[in-house]
């Protein structure tokens, strides 16, 4: 399910405060690598639930 364009303008990453870019189910910070989870339309963006991007 995709985020409305109005609320990922206003997310950020919980860890560094950089733009989240959306993948398949997830959010991702480019600048810290982490992922975050989208479980039913809503971004889980707690730094704890995070998963390490892999290169």
């Amino acid at each position: 399910m995709a985020i409305p364009k109005a609320l990922r303008d206003i997310l950020a990453c919980p860890n560094c405060h950089g733009a989240l870019a959306e993948g398949d189910g997830h959010l991702c910070c480019p600048a810290c690598s982490l992922r975050f989870a989208v479980r039913e339309g809503i971004p889980v963006l707690l730094p704890g639930e995070a998963e390490k991007e892999r290169p």
